[in-house]
């Protein structure tokens, strides 16, 4: 029999009154690699075996393209409408500017109220709900390093001579409130953020009493542990939940491309996508991993999955998969407790290979 999560396993998102599942079904393969009827088989059997918590976007699915954006809020509005509404944890996503995505809402210039309440418009309709239990900000409206980049460039503050202009973070959780008062959405988040900007949204709110971010939810995994440097602090102090996503890397932490470089998976169907992990030190850090798994008598995916989901600071981690059978083992590995000495084995590797994708 599959392996079924616990109601005792299930925590609250930072200081929110939602409970969720430790594993969230990611969904940004649905309308690109699933079929509806697919994406229907992994809903009903993640639901069925304990996880009550989804999480999607207006941008997905990914990698984003004009003729399929919003195609997997679409594909979950479907089934959402023939599910017991209050049984699911629903979380949506704002695309914000800087990312040339013309055809989201004519390329949202700003994370102002006029778009929030645009995006959130949509994704309602389209989800085929009254109510967003977590809604998220995909990325900040400012300039910071994401997707890849590592570094914060000073220059990308200017537009020729002038400073480019953001909406503020006090106006942007302003415009929010309104959208949780008018009971749109019960609470919000923040997504590839740096810790800058979580603290100036934690103090902002408290300051002018504004929402709380119940979460983060940021890239996490054994080659990407960039926000163990200052952020998990963050997460203890301020009581903030934190979401991990991509958990295995992009397909990379199940070890496929180490025995073939061309194998199918998002790496090579979407070519120049996946740039966070087209870096020099990514495979020897994997190589090392896998070595380190056998070692242990457990698979890469196994070991990677584990470790991600029982770090004291993951609230929940999202994994995405193409298939029912991918769901399973992804699942079952939650059942696995790494010990001591393999913990101690991973930070050994890890300080020889630290972070080669962050």
């Amino acid at each position: 029999m599959s392996y079924y999560i616990e109601k005792q396993d299930y925590r609250n998102l930072g200081q929110s009154n939602l409970l969720i599942s430790p594993i969230t079904l990611g969904t940004m393969t649905f309308g690109e690699q699933n079929t509806e009827a697919e994406a229907f088989l992994q809903l009903d059997w993640a639901i069925s075996h304990g996880i009550n918590f989804i999480d999607t976007a207006e941008m997905y699915p990914v990698p984003p393209k004009e003729n399929t954006f919003t195609a997997t809020e679409n594909i979950i509005g479907n089934w959402l409408k023939k599910q017991k509404r209050d049984d699911i944890v629903l979380a949506t996503k704002a695309a914000g500017p800087r990312r040339s995505l013309h055809w989201i809402r004519n390329g949202p210039k700003a994370f102002d109220e006029q778009n929030f309440r645009a995006a959130l418009e949509g994704s309602l309709k389209r989800l085929q709900t009254d109510y967003i239990d977590l809604y998220q900000l995909h990325w900040p409206e400012r300039n910071v390093p994401m997707f890849g980049q590592y570094k914060f460039d000073p220059s990308g503050e200017m537009e020729g001579s002038k400073l480019k202009e953001w909406v503020s973070i006090n106006e942007q959780l302003e415009a929010l409130a309104k959208l949780v008062q008018e009971g749109k959405i019960k609470y919000i988040g923040i997504s590839n953020e740096q810790s800058w900007g979580v603290m100036e949204f934690i103090r902002i709110a408290r300051e002018k009493n504004l929402p709380l971010i119940a979460s983060v939810q940021n890239c996490y995994n054994l080659i990407n542990r960039g926000l163990e440097f200052g952020m998990t602090e963050i997460f203890y102090r301020e009581k903030i939940g934190f979401l991990a996503y991509s958990p295995l890397a992009f397909g990379h932490l199940t070890g496929k491309y180490l025995k073939n470089i061309d194998e199918k998976g998002r790496v090579t169907l979407f070519k120049g996508f996946a740039q966070r992990y087209d870096k020099p030190n990514v495979f020897p850090a994997v190589r090392a991993y896998e070595a380190l798994a056998l070692k242990h008598d457990m698979t890469l995916t196994e070991m990677a999955l584990a470790f991600v989901y029982h770090q004291w600071f993951v609230t929940s981690t999202i994994i995405g998969a193409t298939s029912v059978d991918q769901l399973k083992e992804n699942i079952e590995a939650y059942k696995r407790k790494l010990p001591q000495e393999l913990l101690d084995d991973i930070e050994r590797i890890h300080l020889t290979h630290m972070n080669p994708a962050p």
